[in-house]
């Protein structure tokens, strides 16, 4: 079982918990009449006898080596001991530190960006600039808060919601010891329910699935 996001002609991408993976390649083989599972390109890929395959690959960009047993890959799924999350939206933010698969400290903010108007002119131009300061706010509140969680250590940190609103954030030169890491998470403006879901996305194996 896992969280499944669609793709193109028959190819999806599932998130699955660790404590699930066997199982779902076990289900997988029993669907698709059995199964050759190999190595290669550090994943654990799997061939079924009616064409359809997996790529089962460990979160936070780790290479897998091992034997071509889902055990054994399991096994190898070890979370950073500190890392982060960063999620930023022009709407809000959140950061979060994490020992293993358990959030240490945590801050979530909102912030107030007007949507755009139908007005023409000097209005739309005045319009625009407030909105951009209202932005410019909600990234500065973001980085002060990535600056107090996330620096003192080195730690990789995953991040998401939307790319020029983490890279602004992230071109806070207090920030550039972070060390970027996958999966980007796309998620809607950021509350604890939001967090709490990336932390589990972020700690998730990414299965991309081909269906015969």
């Amino acid at each position: 079982m896992g969280r499944g996001r669609p793709g193109h002609l028959g190819l999806s991408e599932v998130l699955v918990p660790t404590a699930r993976v066997a199982r779902w390649i076990g289900n997988f083989g029993d669907r698709h009449g059995g199964m050759t599972l190999t190595v290669a390109d550090g994943a654990l890929l799997g061939d079924a006898e009616d064409g359809s395959t997996f790529a089962a690959r460990l979160p936070f960009a780790q290479e897998y080596d091992g034997p071509a047993e889902p055990g054994a890959f399991v096994a190898a799924h070890r979370p950073p001991p500190r890392w982060g999350v960063l999620l930023v939206r022009k709407g809000g933010f959140a950061v979060a530190r994490l020992r293993g698969d358990v959030v240490e400290e945590h801050k979530i903010g909102r912030r107030h960006v007007q949507g755009r108007t139908k007005a023409g002119g000097q209005s739309q131009q005045r319009f625009a600039r407030r909105r951009d300061n209202q932005a410019r706010q909600a990234f500065e509140a973001a980085a002060e808060h990535a600056v107090r969680l996330l620096t003192g250590t080195a730690m990789p940190v995953v991040t998401g919601g939307d790319h020029a609103a983490v890279d602004e954030v992230l071109a806070d030169p207090r920030l550039r010891h972070l060390t970027v890491t996958g999966p980007w998470l796309a998620v809607p403006d950021p509350r604890r329910a939001v967090l709490d879901q990336a932390v589990a996305d972020a700690l998730a194996v990414r299965i991309d699935v081909v269906n015969a």
